[in-house]
């Protein structure tokens, strides 16, 4: 899992869980309160419906009858009360009144029967002089049937001579809480989802360093040329500058490792054909035409030592560096031009011809020294695998956003085997006029120069498979 969707995952789990929480002490909460904004007013119209039958009381006996038709007409009304969201079509408060022994004198709901003695906790609460409040299920089995009741005293002359209990079905009350429940739920829900939007774009930007630092050491690992990525804040920093300095650390290990062993294996064999040599002509008895090949032979294998001392210090300075250290503006084919003409004495001596075709000006960016060396390593190439009297042709042009330079010889080509490993270093095959290798550091020295560009180096099969074909690409 991604270090983005573990961020994700943590904070969705955690939002999750607060939010399921607070969300249902919240709905708690608001309806309670829906409830004890519904309750304060029932006790304000208990108190004053019960000093309007005190007031129509006669000789202290309860005359319910005026209340009893003002609830009914009222309950009769066609309402068109817009509240907020919700429309009131009728009245729904209910009343009903008992005398001092609690015995119902009137209900407008029809629950209680006249006569009978009422011996619930909102009546006998209330004539014993405390808050008489309850709620009840109006109907046993359907727990949206609760009516809330609140009972007021009917006093006169400081005597209690009955009571009056104002009902509100709670149903009405719930239609407000649920659409607040539901208020609640979309508002968290966006909250969330918006906090995860949040949460993502976070994490993104917080973990991008950290994939670019990933996909640079993956590059490291598969050998790549990757330059060190710019990294911000401290911490980041200090981690990219430890990758790096551990990597030029292990690479040069390697580095090191690897030319002990491969430059071991080269020198065997000049130095030994040096060594023999010069022990024969310290024997003294050798003919002077034997005496001149064997010193021919030495010096040679010394140019050897020469030449591949020289390709190594090249090569080696080269892969040492990450990124290009000299940029400016170069003419790809005044570079072609200058690695012939140096050249082409060589390829006189074996009677070569050289055809070019050039568009002009190819203009790239990079080190002129480097893209001449690479250049006149592939023609150096061409001429020891041409044929005497061959043809070397080159052909350099631009192709959408880079410029292509083809140089073909007439050789024998590349067998399958070699294919894979021309571009590995000390790995040469055998030029066809001497039989002898090459230090096998020219295509190498070429790939790493062509990667330093952003370019890329081909060898593929010539014309009719004919001969081999060196494709350069450079930007």
């Amino acid at each position: 899992m991604s270090l983005t969707a573990r961020f994700l995952v943590g904070f969705a789990l955690v939002a999750s869980v607060g939010l399921f929480v607070l969300f249902t002490q919240l709905i708690r909460r608001v309806e309670r309160q829906y409830m004890e904004a519904i309750e304060e007013p029932m006790v304000d119209v208990a108190n004053i419906l019960a000093e309007i039958l005190a007031t129509q009381a006669k000789k202290g006996v309860l005359e319910p009858e005026a209340v009893a038709t003002a609830i009914r007409f009222a309950q009769g009304r066609e309402l068109n009360a817009q509240i907020y969201n919700r429309t009131k079509t009728r009245v729904d408060m209910e009343v009903y009144v008992t005398d001092a022994q609690g015995i119902v004198l009137f209900d407008s709901a029809g629950r209680l029967e006249p006569g009978t003695k009422a011996n619930l906790r909102d009546v006998n609460l209330t004539l014993m002089g405390q808050y008489g409040a309850r709620s009840s299920r109006a109907t046993p089995y359907d727990p949206l049937s609760i009516v809330m009741y609140v009972g007021a005293p009917v006093r006169v002359e400081g005597r209690t001579i009955g009571m009056v209990s104002v009902a509100k079905p709670q149903r009405g009350v719930l239609a407000f809480v649920w659409e607040t429940e539901r208020w609640l739920k979309i508002s968290i829900i966006t909250t969330v989802v918006l906090m995860l939007a949040g949460i993502f774009v976070a994490a993104r930007w917080a973990t991008r360093p950290l994939e670019v630092l990933a996909q640079h050491a993956l590059a490291v690992s598969r050998g790549e040329r990757s330059t060190p990525p710019h990294m911000p804040g401290h911490q980041m920093k200090t981690l990219a500058t430890a990758l790096e300095d551990m990597r030029d650390a292990l690479e040069g290990r390697q580095y090191v490792e690897s030319y002990v062993q491969s430059l071991t294996h080269e020198l065997k064999s000049p130095v030994a054909a040096i060594l023999g040599a010069s022990e024969i002509l310290e024997s003294g008895d050798v003919p002077a035409d034997k005496r001149a090949r064997f010193l021919g032979n030495i010096r040679a294998e010394a140019g050897r030592l020469r030449d591949l001392l020289e390709r190594l210090l090249h090569l080696a300075a080269l892969e040492k560096q990450k990124a290009l250290v000299k940029r400016e503006s170069v003419n790809l084919r005044e570079v072609i031009l200058r690695a012939w003409d140096h050249l082409a004495l060589l390829a006189q001596a074996r009677q070569l011809r050289f055809e070019h075709e050039m568009a002009d000006p190819l203009l790239t960016e990079g080190d002129p020294w480097l893209l001449e060396l690479a250049v006149s390593n592939l023609l150096q190439n061409a001429i020891d695998f041409s044929p005497r009297g061959g043809l070397i042709h080159l052909r350099a042009c631009r192709l959408d956003q880079r410029h292509v330079i083809e140089i073909e010889d007439e050789g024998p080509g590349i067998p399958d085997y070699a294919r894979q490993r021309v571009f590995e270093r000390f790995y040469s095959l055998p030029r066809p006029d001497t039989g002898k290798k090459s230090s096998g550091l020219g295509l190498c020295f070429v790939k790493e120069a062509a990667t330093l560009h952003g370019g890329s180096i081909e060898l593929l099969p010539g014309e009719e498979g004919k001969g081999t074909k060196a494709v350069l690409i450079l930007p």
